[in-house]
């Protein structure tokens, strides 16, 4: 290694010792001297069969497999297997090196775990998009080995760690993907450092304001925080101290991310946000005492202060499927103020803050159960190889932030299902073949039907019979993605074989009236008849919704426009090929990878603003190609940006204004205030007075001693409405102003 370090720049090879030992230093209590010599060759394998190749970032390909290889050893707590693979994972997939030769130098765990990594290698190049066939394949791997995800898990933080390198439009296209997929991913395996990490990392390039005005208001508000905390504290740890407990007790400010959907969620300012940090106490217990422990401390938090009874979460009795356990109350501290409290054991919060790795250490705990089968669900899910995987990436997000409840099958055993599930989720848990029968359920030893929504602690009992058969109006009362998964599968085949009779029915009837069906025939009848499918046309056949009379009479006044047109053709002259001259390409149609200049005098694009997120004159914006051909204008912080990014980056176009601002753009702003006569009065001069600006409409609903209004006016640029903003939250009374994404 040191001869090929010799042959680059000082600065490189400053950063790959760096690199090398910060490894080495997190590696320190994990590996032995073999375990490092085995990393070393793949380090120089690396190097051997990459060079110094560089990624779309500019930084050099071994320092990132360094530094990935270092989150998943110190921040995920993978091993050594984890740590070759993460380091041969770029030199594998940019050199001829074969899994046969990594699995003879390494053997067959990093070869097994190294093939799973390249065959997702396809997602990382230039489009760095999830496509929908894509992500299945990802998850198709994943449920061979979960290493191969926590791996990749790592190399997305890594990445987004260092988006300031890449440029604004793989930016997007990165921080999008996290968001959509792989922050909910880590979410859902339990690692909530990282998954908080990325959350905020993607604020911080995808809506830059707010996330930058949050930044700032904690950093203000830092010392006071710091000084309500201690005042906080100091009660709770003498009293502890009594109990002679080991404990750590710290506050923890939470998430510039989790903040800001506090401030969307209540519809509040920043300074109305009162949670902005939580309390945690950890307990330094042996394992059969830490329940014990937990309840203890939360008995003294409890004597000190009044708990709220509605926001008390008990995951000691039964942990979340993801191994995660606490105690979580909310109190009344000093000035009236609710603060969360976290109790839980040293072991707890490892399994909280390192996720899966830290839950299959203390495998055998109580808990560890619910992941297993959750993985185990997922490889359930994916044996289906006819799954429609757009609605499967549907289907999958829909389960990784549920919230749980926990019913009993008649036997007493236990299952966890997402809130808001329904005795047809609990039947398609059980068996598929249960689920497509169910006719209903006992519940609590009462009658109820497939629609009824399982509450915490109910005993179920399915009611099946043998002549039910799925339905289509079921999706819509189903939530997990295994009912909706098997549901649509059944659908599929009750719609195929309908579809199969229809067929049938028609062919012999035709061959009745001596005619013949083909495909193009078919294709002619289904646009004809207005139908989705051909399918869905032989079905209406099948289910007599369409009349075979009508196809008869159809195919028949066909033929007599064909003989017709034919005698017509027969008698014109000059009509041949060579007389063809293919129509001009329109010079407004946009080549490979431009960019598409929006300014007020653009004619020659078919494009228009989108109404989802109302973009004006200095806004970010990118481009997307709607079905019809033209061009929608979104923001970059479009609330429907990140799945545009992530389902459909294909149609995505790079797009920026030019030229001056020009034109009038409505926005419009929402502003809380007091219910105060002269508030709107205020508001209106500043918007015709003082900016001069044409106002479309403005609307004022008063309730409690505050107004909700909503002005609509018309600005040339974004520089103009934020001067809005700012001038209208200067005014006595005001408690908010923002923009109003959609405009009526």
């Amino acid at each position: 290694m040191e001869t090929r370090l010799a042959n680059i720049s000082t600065e490189d090879r400053k950063e790959i010792i760096q690199a090398y030992q910060k490894l080495l230093r997190a590696s320190r209590n994990v590996l032995n001297w073999d375990d490092i010599k085995q990393i070393r060759k793949a380090i120089e394998l690396s190097l051997e069969q990459a060079g110094f190749d560089r990624r779309l970032s500019g930084k050099l390909s071994i320092v990132h497999s360094l530094e990935v290889a270092t989150i998943a050893l110190e921040e995920i707590g993978l091993g050594r297997t984890s740590l070759i693979c993460a380091l041969l994972y770029d030199t594998v997939r940019k050199s001829d090196q074969s899994i046969d030769q990594i699995q003879k130098q390494f053997g067959s765990q990093v070869a097994n775990i190294m093939d799973g990594l390249v065959k997702v290698f396809d997602l990382y190049q230039r489009n760095v998009s999830i496509q929908s066939e894509n992500f299945r394949k990802l998850l198709l791997t994943f449920a061979q080995d979960v290493r191969v995800i926590l791996i990749i898990i790592a190399e997305r933080l890594q990445t987004i760690r260092t988006l300031d390198l890449y440029d604004r439009e793989l930016q997007l296209k990165i921080a999008s993907e996290i968001s959509y997929l792989y922050a909910p991913m880590a979410h859902r395996l339990g690692l909530y450092t990282i998954k908080s990490e990325m959350e905020d990392l993607v604020m911080k390039y995808t809506n830059r304001d707010m996330y930058k005005f949050i930044a700032k208001k904690l950093n203000e508000t830092k010392r006071a925080r710091e000084k309500y905390i201690k005042e906080f504290i100091d009660p709770i740890k003498e009293e502890l101290e009594q109990y002679n407990l080991k404990f750590d007790i710290k506050g923890r400010t939470k998430t510039i991310h989790s903040i800001f959907n506090k401030m969307q969620k209540q519809k509040v300012e920043f300074e109305q946000v009162y949670d902005l940090f939580a309390i945690r106490v950890i307990l330094d217990s042996p394992q059969k005492h830490e329940k014990a422990d937990c309840w203890k401390v939360y008995s003294v938090v409890a004597d000190k202060y009044q708990p709220n009874p509605s926001r008390m979460r008990d995951w000691l009795s039964i942990p979340k499927s993801n191994g995660y356990e606490s105690l979580h109350t909310t109190v009344l501290g000093p000035g009236n103020k609710w603060v969360e409290v976290q109790i839980r054991s040293k072991r707890m919060d490892e399994v909280a803050e390192r996720g899966l790795a830290a839950h299959w250490k203390y495998k055998g705990v109580k808990g560890d159960q619910g992941l297993d089968m959750w993985l185990a669900n997922i490889r359930d899910i994916l044996e289906n190889p006819e799954l429609n995987a757009v609605d499967f990436i549907d289907d999958f997000k829909l389960n990784l932030y549920d919230e749980e409840v926990f019913v009993f099958t008649p036997k007493g055993d236990l299952r966890r299902l997402p809130k808001g599930a329904t005795v047809l989720d609990f039947a398609f848990d059980i068996h598929s073949e249960v689920g497509k029968k169910c006719a209903g359920a006992r519940v609590n030893d009462k009658n109820v039907s497939i629609r009824h929504v399982l509450q915490n602690g109910d005993q179920v009992d399915i009611q099946t019979t043998s002549n039910q058969e799925p339905k289509q109006d079921w999706l819509q009362i189903v939530v997990t993605s295994k009912a909706k998964t098997k549901l649509k599968q059944a659908l599929r085949d009750i719609q195929y074989k309908e579809s199969e009779l229809g067929r049938e029915l028609l062919v012999r009837r035709l061959k009745n009236w001596k005619i013949d069906l083909s495909d193009q025939l078919t294709g002619v009848m289904v646009k004809h008849f207005k139908f989705k499918s051909v399918n869905d046309f032989f079905r209406d056949i099948a289910l007599e919704k369409l009349d075979v009379v009508a196809i008869k009479e159809f195919i028949q006044q066909q033929d007599r426009k064909d003989h017709e047109r034919d005698h017509a053709e027969s008698r014109q002259s000059g009509r041949s090929a060579e007389n063809f001259v293919a129509p001009p390409q329109d010079d407004g149609q946009l080549q490979g990878d431009d960019v598409l200049l929006i300014d007020k005098n653009l004619t020659n694009v078919d494009f228009k603003l989108a109404k989802c997120c109302n973009p004006i004159f200095g806004d970010e914006i990118f481009g997307f190609v709607s079905v019809s051909g033209g061009i929608r204008i979104h923001r970059n912080n479009c609330p429907n940006a990140n799945e545009m990014h992530t389902k459909f980056s294909y149609r995505i176009i790079q797009a920026r204004w030019t030229g001056e601002a020009g034109g009038s753009y409505l926005a419009a702003i929402k502003v809380l205030g007091e219910d105060d006569i002269g508030i709107v009065s205020n508001i209106s001069q500043i918007i015709s007075k003082e900016l001069k600006l044409k106002t479309r409409s403005i609307s004022v609903d008063s309730k409690e001693g505050l107004f909700e209004g909503t002005v609509s006016v018309f600005v040339n640029n974004n520089q103009i409405l934020n001067t809005l903003i700012k001038k209208v939250k200067e005014v006595k009374g005001v408690l908010s102003v923002s923009r109003i994404d959609a405009v009526g």
